[in-house]
């Protein structure tokens, strides 16, 4: 007759609980969004040492961009990958400083879409912080609208339109929470090799919980871009960035930013556009860089342009409950792009 072996009581405890944490541990991960685990496993450590010799210690002639954040560095890691990293300034305003790092590090963590800005790494410490991620070859949008050497034709300006729509489809309504940009703006729209826009810059943004549809802050967004609710009241919400995406959109088409010095209390970018939907005299407000260029498809581009017009126009609501979302922003655009490329 065979004996029965039986554990010693001590090891058959330690046994269950084991048993139970890798239950629990491989619960928590199936219940958390799969974007968010492959991620973070994807991050890389990067010292303050490599970085610097990456950016030939941070030199002015290795920057890229600056703002109330801090300065951003083109540089090239020990292994060749060419990575634009985003130094954040603790000497100024630090508390300021680690938050908008803190947020921007959360929101990069848990996105991931063609069209938005992909993290490589970061290096933090309680005298430097930065985020590593990947380099755009061909800068800004705000870059190529206003720079004499460089030039975005109709079609371009569709398809860049229809990336950042569709980074904003996926922030919104494609998100496990919906998570609000704040501050959409042509200089936060970064072009790769292929001239496909990703946005960028999530230091103020904010992430739902859920259930949650507007939130409250106290931090600006950039003039000019801001929606009424969110300049006046403070009010975030997803609302919000639709209508930074049409002042976006109008500055596309017209190459005047919303702060140019022609605009007023009397006429802003939005009532100027407007007036001239109404009249039928867009031509006088498309950006001059488009006139004369396929003078052969003249009509088909003023349809397109008209078509884009007005569903900026529609973003711009005044109240925003009565605004389109990105969704259908995205539908019409890509109807618009159709009907363009149609022969």
């Amino acid at each position: 007759m065979s004996k029965k072996y039986i554990l010693p009581p001590i090891i058959s405890v330690i046994l269950a609980v084991t048993i139970l944490l890798i239950v629990r541990r491989r619960k928590s991960n199936k219940d958390a969004p799969q974007s968010e685990i492959s991620l973070h496993l994807e991050w890389r450590r990067i010292s303050y040492r490599e970085l610097e010799e990456a950016t030939n210690a941070f030199g002015e002639s290795n920057i890229l961009g600056s703002g109330s954040f801090g300065s951003v560095y083109g540089g090239i890691l020990s292994d060749g990958l060419n990575v634009a990293v985003k130094v954040f300034n603790l000497q100024s305003e630090q508390v300021r400083a680690i938050k908008s790092f803190a947020t921007e590090s959360q929101v990069l963590s848990t996105i991931r879409h063609r069209n938005l800005i992909r993290i490589i790494g970061c290096c933090s410490n309680t005298e430097f912080k930065a985020l590593i991620l990947e380099y755009m070859p061909n800068g800004s949008l705000e870059k190529w609208l206003y720079s004499h050497n460089y030039f975005l034709d109709m079609l371009k300006r569709l398809n860049i339109a229809i990336d950042v729509a569709l980074a904003l489809e996926y922030l919104h309504h494609g998100h496990t929470f919906p998570i609000v940009h704040c501050d959409l703006k042509p200089s936060n729209v970064l072009l790769d090799e292929d001239m496909v826009a990703h946005v960028s810059d999530f230091g103020i943004a904010k992430l739902f919980d859920e259930g949650e549809s507007t939130a409250q802050t106290n931090t600006l967004a950039t003039i000019g871009y801001m929606a009424p609710e969110y300049g006046t009241e403070g009010i975030v919400s997803t609302s919000g960035d639709v209508y930074s995406y049409g002042v976006m959109l109008l500055e596309m088409y017209t190459r005047k930013k919303p702060t140019d010095e022609m605009f007023s209390e009397e006429m802003s970018l939005k009532s100027w556009v407007s007036h001239s939907l109404d009249v039928n005299t867009i031509t006088e407000v498309v950006d001059t860089n488009l006139h004369g260029r396929e003078e052969e498809n003249f009509s088909k581009r003023d349809q397109c342009v008209s078509s884009i017009l007005a569903l900026a126009i529609e973003c711009l609501t005044d109240s925003p409950t009565e605004r389109i979302n990105m969704r259908e922003v995205v539908v019409s655009l890509q109807k618009i792009k159709a009907i363009f490329l149609a022969r």
